[in-house]
């Protein structure tokens, strides 16, 4: 093991803080006794501890408040993962997260979890929310208090956060309306489910599925645009309702979670009338649908990298006391289907 400040203080006969003030350079101390102590730091094989170095920079433990809507919705658990990975990487160096969970997209619940982690002493947000108004003058008044905010997954408009970590949601429409193109013949008549016309990254992807369509001068037309409020019950009855309604219907374009509702309904249509299903995301339920061949493919988007990134930026500014190099840090883009799509992936992370 190496030396301590200790051990380098008794073999030099001096006080630990006479070191201190070698090793960081801040003056006060004799020429003579100096270069010894300089002599015995290379001699002995002094270490500085970097956690130390970095807990006195920082004045005191770094906690951050991490709000999603992850109740019923186990896409987030690998971004949950991606955080508690950081957080175990880097806990000598004071970093704690505190979690706030909601389910769906109900503005008021979304400020109440962002209020509830504020009241928590928190020195940053991580929050994945909905792009409204209300959330992002809640999010510019903590803000303007000092409290730094990283959108995760999902961005806020008309915010003053440091950046946004997650997908490219229109260029992975776009790659959606790529492969739609390949799998469907024309006149594509499309129903769309999505999770929350108030989720910037839901209607981005229906943004750039369409406009990609019309890029390749594709016949289209879209039969409905439903919402599931990523929960399966809901999911089924409306697409079931949309599918009875506009018989016509060839391809499903789901772009949020309520993949397995959505997809119970396609399933009662029957083998001969089955659509096209395109989804987002490998969670259980549509790894199972892929490979029983009821989605054709999954477009995927690093979900564990995004919570992971996402502390990591945030301590970096802390520590550093920069801004990030960019405002968009975009995850990759994935796409599965049943011949590369694995039945259980590994669980990630060494936290547990």
């Amino acid at each position: 093991m190496s030396a301590t400040i200790k051990d380098i203080a008794r073999a030099a006969g001096v006080s630990r803080g006479t070191v201190d003030r070698v090793i960081n350079g801040r003056g006060g101390v004799k020429p003579e006794v100096e270069q010894r102590i300089k002599q015995l730091i290379v001699e002995m094989d002094y270490k500085p501890n970097r956690a130390g170095k970095v807990l006195a920079g920082l004045k005191k433990p770094m906690k951050i408040g991490c709000m999603l809507p992850a109740i019923d919705n186990p896409f987030y658990s690998d971004v949950i993962c991606g955080f508690k990975q950081a957080e175990w990487e880097l806990h000598d160096f004071g970093v704690s997260l505190e979690f706030a969970q909601v389910k769906g997209f109900d503005p008021a619940e979304h400020i109440r979890a962002i209020k509830e982690l504020a009241e928590k002493n928190v020195s940053a947000l991580c929050v994945s929310t909905v792009d409204v108004p209300e959330v992002q003058e809640t999010l510019n008044n903590f803000i303007e208090k000092g409290i730094p905010v990283v959108s995760v997954n999902s961005d806020v408009s008309n915010t003053n956060r440091l950046c946004y970590v997650g997908c490219n949601y229109t260029e992975s429409g776009r790659a959606a309306a790529g492969l739609l193109a390949l799998i469907q013949n024309e006149p594509l008549e499309a129903l769309i489910i999505t999770g929350s016309l108030k989720m910037q990254g839901h209607n981005q992807r229906i943004d750039g599925f369409i406009q990609a369509l019309k890029d390749r001068n594709i016949r289209f037309h879209v039969a409905d645009v439903v919402e599931s409020m990523d929960d399966d019950g809901t999911a089924y009855t409306r697409t079931r309702d949309a599918l009875e309604k506009h018989k016509q219907v060839n391809c499903v374009y789901i772009t949020a979670a309520g993949v397995a509702g959505a997809c119970c309904a396609v399933k009662e249509l029957g083998q001969e009338n089955k659509p096209t299903v395109l989804t987002f995301d490998d969670v259980p339920a549509t790894r199972e649908l892929v490979l029983e061949n009821v989605i054709a493919a999954t477009i995927c988007q690093e979900p564990f990298k995004q919570g992971y990134e996402s502390v990591k930026i945030l301590y970096d500014y802390f520590v550093n006391g920069t801004k990030p190099k960019k405002a968009h840090y975009f995850t990759d883009t994935v796409i599965k289907i049943r011949e590369n799509i694995e039945p259980h992936p590994p669980r990630r992370g060494n936290f547990q």
